[in-house]
């Protein structure tokens, strides 16, 4: 996206809503050359912080990720956001096959020296339709064992804390006062506007939550917009169990986990009514969640584990 259709779109923003002083305007980029040489634009345009999609320090890693940049390329998009802009977040994926944990530790010390304030850490995960589940399906690719990927997971955890970046949600890490406030809209189960092709939103209104999706295919979304005004797909209102669903599916990634307000707020139910009780009542006995008077957390335990927590959850 050229710096000049950043600064329209930011500019349209405030046309319509009443921004804050300290407004956080986040734009994610590829460490690539074309990319970096026009971060200094986009600071002009307004952008105030920068999510580099890095995924990995090691050019055998980027190849294997089908990446198109050299570790070298993202060191170099590293310093050249923090002279531009300042504040930066990179993103990592470890658990990758044949990478053991001194290998991991040893990159993510070197990230950890490039100074970021806020880093993201995935494990890598294979998505039916991608060209890693074709080689999955082939026998080309070994996926590491859960409990070598849960090792990596807490070892990441506590090397990220000690470096003064304690995980605020299941794979992002921030030093105090700098975590993602656009991704923790998503995770608190807030409002948000889905804008361009293929975006989602969620908006309350007096008749409940309003979930939308616009077009996907950009030429398809672009002529609906100048025809209509907007190229929205789909509008519909989520029941109380959709609702729930995906309050607790986003919640329990939060290091904090969902609190009793929060929850009573948007369902008008307490927890112990909403959820069954005998599954919350196993999920404790296993120590894979807490439920207390402040709410309801995944433990140290439940988060390597949450996708199969939350689905005997909610099931």
């Amino acid at each position: 996206m050229a710096p000049e259709t950043v600064a329209g779109v930011l500019q349209a923003a405030r046309d319509h809503w009443t921004t804050a002083p300290d407004l956080e305007i986040t734009l994610e980029a590829n460490p690539t050359s074309s990319d970096a040489q026009r971060f200094r634009a986009f600071a002009e345009a307004g952008v105030n912080r920068l999510s580099l999609g890095v995924q990995s320090l090691n050019d055998r890693a980027l190849k294997f990720l089908g990446r198109q940049h050299s570790a070298r390329q993202a060191l170099e998009a590293i310093e050249m956001a923090r002279q531009a802009i300042g504040r930066f977040s990179f993103d990592l994926i470890y658990a990758r096959p044949d990478q053991d944990l001194a290998q991991w530790t040893a990159e993510l010390k070197e990230a950890l020296a490039l100074g970021p304030e806020h880093i993201s850490l995935y494990q890598l995960t294979i998505e039916e339709g991608t060209a890693f589940y074709t080689l999955r399906q082939r026998g080309d690719l070994v996926e590491m064992p859960e409990d070598q990927a849960s090792s990596q997971f807490h070892a990441t955890r506590d090397l990220l804390a000690d470096a003064g970046l304690p995980a605020y949600e299941i794979s992002n890490h921030a030093r105090p006062g700098r975590a993602c406030r656009h991704n923790l809209t998503y995770w608190r189960y807030g409002d948000y506007v889905g804008i361009g092709p293929g975006a989602h939103g969620r908006l309350s209104g007096p008749e409940g939550k309003r979930a939308t999706r616009q077009h996907r295919a950009p030429e398809v979304w672009l002529g609906e917009t100048e025809k209509a005004g907007h190229a929205t797909q789909q509008a519909q209102i989520l029941s109380p169990q959709e609702r729930r669903d995906e309050l607790v599916m986003m919640g329990l990634r939060l290091e904090q986990g969902i609190s009793r307000a929060d929850f009573y707020r948007e369902l008008g139910m307490e927890m112990e009514e909403s959820l069954v009780p005998g599954r919350l009542r196993l999920l404790q006995s296993e120590g894979l969640i807490e439920l207390d008077e402040d709410g309801l957390r995944a433990t140290r335990q439940g988060l390597p584990v949450l996708n199969s927590l939350l689905a005997h959850l909610l099931s």
